[in-house]
């Protein structure tokens, strides 16, 4: 057990810079690796992630999370940007924000949610699940890391967005490896508020499954504002993220009931 725990993660400072604009901390390289440490400690106990090795685990782990954020991220950065991130900062039109209320659909093992807590402190962070075991087996993860701002919520998306608690108060949403973009596109976009962000996590993006996620956008309120297509560092893989603009309320019959989304995609 203390051997895989003590597996470092890889530094990169130059595949941040080159994809993100931006390299983190010292401090913020280390609290990566005390995730790292701590999702594999839980990990023994439940199954949250089958990615152990530390290059996997940053690059499919880390480096794929705050890869939506980026466009945050590079606003403060010295960096050079991009130039894939200049166009999308540029397609987005953001200010940088003192907070944000941000949600992360579907979190699973904490991912993207808790490596965008670790790196935007001062943006509060809702990691929605429907089983309640894995989050129960990320709460000592949060505490150990100290991510005050973190909590958790055991529910279906379809049930949150009908909920007037929930429903269009976040800034953000946030979707990785939950179904087709336009399933995921029902499930997030009525949780965002005017004018917030649906940010999509997509490995291959078809240009069929874009136009049929654009004709479906509307009843929703959105709008394809900018789709990044990023080459991984490490591996040989491509990665997307679609950006949607919530622009007017979601039509009040969206989400449908539980399941039906996923069954019966629009």
């Amino acid at each position: 057990m203390h051997e895989i725990v003590s597996a470092q993660l890889p530094v990169l400072s130059e595949g941040w810079r080159q994809t993100c604009g931006w390299q983190p901390t010292p401090e913020q390289q280390q609290q990566c690796q005390k995730l790292f440490e701590c999702i594999l400690q839980a990990n023994q106990h439940l199954n949250l992630t089958r990615i152990l090795d530390p290059q996997e685990f940053w690059e499919k782990h880390l480096w794929d999370s705050l890869l939506g954020i980026a466009p945050w991220l590079c606003l403060s950065s010295p960096q050079p940007i991009p130039d894939w991130l200049q166009q999308i900062s540029a397609d987005l039109s953001l200010t940088d924000p003192d907070a944000m209320k941000v949600i992360d659909i579907g979190t699973g093992g904490g991912f993207p949610g808790l490596p965008v807590a670790i790196i935007q402190p001062h943006w509060s962070m809702t990691l929605l699940d429907s089983t309640q075991k894995k989050l129960t087996a990320l709460e000592p993860v949060i505490a150990a890391l100290g991510l005050k701002q973190v909590t958790t919520c055991c529910d279906r998306a379809e049930t949150l967005g009908q909920n007037p608690a929930y429903r269009q108060s976040f800034d953000l949403a946030l979707i990785r490896a939950v179904g087709t973009a336009s399933v995921c596109a029902e499930y997030a976009l009525p949780l965002v508020r005017l004018q917030g962000y649906a940010i999509l996590y997509r490995g291959q993006l078809t240009h069929e499954e874009e136009q049929t996620l654009a004709a479906v956008l509307p009843s929703l309120g959105g709008k394809i504002v900018a789709v990044a297509q990023v080459p991984m560092p490490l591996s040989s893989g491509v990665r997307h993220c679609i950006y949607i603009h919530k622009h007017q309320p979601t039509d009040p019959k969206f989400p449908r009931r539980v399941g039906l989304p996923a069954r019966r995609p629009l």
